[in-house]
């Protein structure tokens, strides 16, 4: 076991990837000479060649376009968008055509393509940069929508992000690309989409999150310890597809639940959470479910995003308020 950042991780799980299938390619927007915006991609060029990682233009319909077509002529094409937020330049390419090509062709092909994209606050990063849209392609049938929140994650699921025959949107959190660091196996393994993943126990009330708000529920969790209220905290992994069997255990063991993300409040996916918690749980629930999210606007400006993502106090409250219902 090796030590690594999440960044280290992503580039591992690519490297071994490409060492192993001589079908997966890397594209996206100064992925080739630069190595990435974030260097996820740094030395690909020089060890596989211009053939099998190439740059692309700064059009991201052109990139998800791009691997779409190579998926379909038999190659494993690994996308890069460079922030979450961008996805929109290309959504007409990935929800309605990439998401649906099975659908569309009768089963006679599959789109094997992982479009790879980070997102979240905390960063101070520019307008359009760090949006969470993770609940936008949630209701695109067809492509899986994973959100690692450690680097053992990271690895073993994009290893099985390339490998699954059907698409996958790939988020990774910015804030956790380098701060946070853990244990990850130097050789091959996978981490299978559906299973959630208790991150620490507790009795009083589970907390349910995803991506960086994991490692933010965890804080909140020691915060809370110190008042006595024992919070489980539930790792959720992937979106689609959601564990649901694991949610709802999560929550019957403790009869209360708070749910934690970084997009905005409405339609965020923190209310599927919450109807899933409410048509499975309802008889074990102590309390109504609460959402610690965004507010809905527009991402603000740097020097005050602290005031628009979730925080350890806003988990806290949360919390307690949830706890202290009758």
């Amino acid at each position: 076991m090796a030590t690594m950042t999440m960044i280290e991780a992503i580039r591992s799980a690519l490297r071994e990837e490409m060492a192993r299938d001589e079908s997966v390619v890397a594209l996206g927007q100064d992925i080739g000479q630069l190595g990435g915006v974030f260097r996820a991609t740094d030395g690909l060029l020089k060890e596989f060649g211009a053939d099998r990682v190439f740059d692309m233009p700064l059009a991201e319909a052109v990139i998800a376009g791009s691997a779409l077509g190579l998926a379909v002529s038999g190659l494993v094409p690994v996308a890069e968008i460079q922030f979450l937020g961008f996805t929109h330049q290309a959504f007409h390419q990935i929800a309605p055509q990439l998401a649906r090509y099975r659908y569309r062709s009768q089963g006679r092909y599959n789109a094997q393509v992982t479009i790879r994209t980070p997102f979240g606050g905390g960063v101070r990063t520019p307008e359009l940069h760090s949006d969470a849209l993770e609940a936008q392609f949630v209701q695109s049938p067809g492509i899986k929508v994973v959100m690692p929140s450690n680097p053992y994650d990271a690895k073993g699921m994009l290893l099985e992000a390339i490998r699954d025959p059907d698409p996958v949107l790939f988020c990774e959190p910015l804030r956790g690309y380098r701060l946070v660091k853990g244990e990850v196996p130097e050789g091959d393994y996978t981490v299978p989409f559906g299973h959630s993943r208790v991150t620490r126990e507790g009795t009083d009330v589970t907390l349910v999150a995803w991506s960086a708000a994991v490692q933010l529920a965890e804080r909140a969790a020691d915060r809370l310890a110190q008042e006595g209220i024992e919070a489980q905290v539930l790792d959720l992994r992937t979106l689609v597809p959601l564990d649901v069997a694991g949610l709802v255990s999560a929550v019957e063991s403790t009869g209360r639940c708070v749910v934690v993300h970084e997009a905005p409040l409405t339609a965020g996916f923190g209310a599927e959470v919450v109807a899933t918690v409410q048509e499975e749980a309802f008889y074990s629930l102590e309390a109504p479910v609460a959402r610690v999210a965004a507010p809905d606007t527009p991402y603000p400006i740097a020097s005050i995003e602290d005031y628009y993502i979730p925080s350890v106090e806003r988990v806290v409250d949360a919390v307690r308020r949830t706890v202290d219902a009758k």
